[in-house]
């Protein structure tokens, strides 16, 4: 599935500046529409009703209704846009929080506008975006914090050599195609492993299924 043409993207971050700074990081790219900004949580519910956007750019903590609870809110919404949720190291709670109430991403918001936009295009598209560094801190946050590990889920079958290998780059936030080249394999086997992947993790996407893998100690 490719990502539409014009990216509609709506901005939910209660941060003044901050929020204006990543509108015109975007209106860089000609691809872009930013098609309204929300600086708390309920706005951003009621003008993702009105503008429908493509890509909902959501900052965790805002006032009046959290990112969580827009997520949470969203969930009951059949035609919801994808969420990316732009971070920061100390977010690491949240962060895990926000994907188990079905953020489809997570970056940091240090980066930079190719990565925010091919991350927007993905999610679009109707994939998930996963931050290797985001990842590398959440692995050490949950190392830190066993009774997090303590409620895993247990694996409904155990994953093979190579799934475990397609897994590891997934946490890696690799593409099928990156993680095709990299394996030597075609690019429709990875889709399988992938999916099995998500079965045996009893995952809904990719995004669950890291921060599961995560969880179990499994990468």
């Amino acid at each position: 599935m490719t990502p539409p043409a014009n990216l509609r993207v709506l901005i939910a971050e209660d941060e003044t500046l901050v929020r204006q700074g990543i509108r015109k990081l975007l209106e860089l790219d000609s691809r872009i529409e930013i098609v309204a900004e929300a600086g708390d949580g309920e706005e951003a519910l009621r003008l993702i009703e009105e503008t429908k956007p493509d890509v909902v750019l959501l900052d965790v903590r805002m006032p009046r209704l959290d990112g969580l609870g827009v997520l949470r809110a969203l969930q009951e919404r059949p035609e919801a846009p994808p969420c990316l949720v732009l971070t920061t190291f100390d977010d690491r709670s949240l962060v895990l929080e926000a994907i188990r109430e079905g953020a489809k991403g997570f970056l940091r918001k240090d980066v930079s506008l190719s990565q925010l936009v091919g991350a927007i295009e993905t999610l679009a598209a109707g994939g998930t975006c996963l931050q290797p560094a985001v990842t590398e801190s959440l692995l050490r946050g949950l190392h830190a914090r066993p009774p997090l590990a303590a409620q895993a889920p247990a694996l409904v079958e155990t994953l093979t050599p190579r799934e475990t290998e397609v897994l590891r780059l997934l946490a890696a936030a690799c593409t099928n195609r990156e993680i095709a080249e990299a394996l030597g394999t075609a690019e429709g086997t990875v889709k399988i492993h992938v999916s099995n992947i998500l079965s045996k993790l009893g995952a809904r996407d990719r995004t669950q299924a890291v921060l599961r893998s995560l969880e179990m100690g499994l990468v």
